[in-house]
């Protein structure tokens, strides 16, 4: 079985983050890059499966910039077979349907019995990029799993809804996508980390892909101005002599909260 997971390089959360108001995108430093750790725990799924199951392989896809690749040296490091990294220029602030479409060609190209991959990125949110990879790769998908299980034919996995659990299952080949309640990724050991130098990344573009990322016919989302966050003002202080409860509902009225 080969099992693809999805990496997607992050700004470290516990750094803080600026815009940069020429691209409308968040500055990514080098040093600063990891890799998101709902992903980690994708990562994670697709290890254990290959743990109890030997013979399955493991290959992490990303699509990121070329400084990322040391990030994804980590998830050699735990485990990972081998690592493919999709790098172009002309995938800079590429949406989601764009993304969707780039990491399904490379997909197909890899092959995969299952692509495992976390349900939103820190840094973008949105949580539609496995769904909408399906759609290009025409397998069936299962989101928000908060438990899973790998089969030989199938995946089966439980997500978690405001009014039930729901037990869903889709024959193999799939995509699913997890959730935090899924277990941490492994440390990576001495012993990994000195085998990753010599793991293959594959690098491919959007030539060897044959994606156009400027198609006419396609729909894609483009920023078209950003701005600096204004910075926080101090609040309005009520000093109470009688009338507080007054100055509060003139307050809340003005600011159209009643």
């Amino acid at each position: 079985m080969r099992i693809v997971v999805l990496m997607k390089v992050v700004p470290d959360t516990y750094g803080d983050r600026t815009l940069s108001l020429e691209t409308g995108l968040a500055e990514r430093a080098p040093e600063d890059a990891v890799i998101d750790e709902i992903n980690e725990r994708a990562l994670e799924v697709a290890l254990a499966q290959a743990d109890a199951h030997p013979g399955t392989e493991v290959v992490v896809l990303a699509m990121a910039a070329e400084p990322a690749q040391s990030a994804l040296r980590k998830a050699l490091a735990m485990g990972a077979s081998s690592a493919v990294q999709v790098i172009d220029e002309r995938l800079l602030g590429a949406d989601l349907m764009l993304t969707a479409e780039v990491l399904a060609a490379a997909a197909r190209r890899i092959g995969f019995d299952l692509i495992v991959a976390g349900n939103a990125s820190t840094d973008g949110g949105g949580g539609a990029v496995p769904a909408a990879m399906a759609e290009h790769l025409a397998v069936p998908c299962a989101t928000a799993l908060a438990a899973i299980e790998i089969g030989e034919d199938a995946v089966t996995g439980t997500r978690a809804s405001d009014a039930a659990t729901v037990r869903v299952t889709a024959p193999l080949p799939a995509i699913v996508s997890i959730t935090e309640a899924l277990p941490d990724a492994r440390l990576a050991s001495f012993k990994g980390i000195m085998a990753a130098k010599k793991k293959t990344v594959e690098t491919l573009s959007l030539d060897d892909l044959g994606v156009d990322a400027e198609a006419p016919d396609v729909a894609r989302s483009i920023m078209i101005a950003a701005r600096q966050r204004p910075a926080r003002e101090a609040g309005i202080k009520i000093t109470d002599s009688g009338d507080a409860g007054e100055q509060l509902a003139a307050f809340l009225v003005s600011s159209r909260l009643v």
